[in-house]
């Protein structure tokens, strides 16, 4: 049975009595808060579930005298707002791991297109070196062999092949920093 305290609180909220909706929610606020963040595990998180759940009840304040136990109509809009976070926690991080996952987003589309353009140019200018410079570059930076491997293999000094390299390197840093003067200019 109803306690007569809440049926005449109930009453004055749904005609409008700021004061008595106040002494209610100074009566079940804590005990909202705590049994959300008995889910949650977060205080602000549940502090602004139960706030919200508070400024539902006063908008929709009309509909009280309809509420048979206010405590259990409480305690199922808290159990079906902690329902809600969690769908939308799941949706959160399903979108978020998709964004992650996705390689062709809007925002790297522009990266990805850049990083293509580097390759090709990088690519044209290792097929214009010298074909020794070219197979020592090849060697080292694509097929990751060390200085002292591409020396033994091609039967030639290390420091040649650590000049071929430094050569190699500087033509690409001309082309890389022409590129990058182009892009952001």
């Amino acid at each position: 049975m109803k306690d007569n305290w809440e049926v005449d609180t109930l009453k004055a909220i749904s005609n409008g009595d700021s004061k008595a909706f106040e002494l209610l929610y100074l009566h079940y606020q804590p005990k909202l808060l705590y049994f959300i963040n008995g889910f949650i595990k977060d205080m602000e998180v549940s502090r602004d579930m139960a706030h919200d759940i508070f400024l539902s009840i006063w908008k929709n304040r009309s509909n009280l005298n309809q509420v048979n136990y206010f405590g259990s109509y409480l305690f199922k809009m808290g159990k079906n707002a902690v329902c809600n976070y969690f769908d939308h926690s799941m949706v959160d991080k399903k979108y978020t791991k998709e964004q992650l996952t996705n390689p062709l987003e809007v925002e790297n589309l522009e990266e990805n297109l850049f990083a293509k353009e580097l390759q090709s140019l990088i690519d044209i200018t290792v097929s214009q070196m010298p074909a020794q410079r070219k197979l020592i570059y090849t060697m080292s930076r694509v097929q990751g062999f060390k200085n002292s491997e591409i020396a033994e293999k091609l039967g030639i000094n290390k420091r040649t092949v650590e000049n071929h390299l430094t050569a190699a390197l500087a033509d690409l840093r001309k082309v890389i920093k022409m590129i990058i003067l182009l892009f952001f200019i």
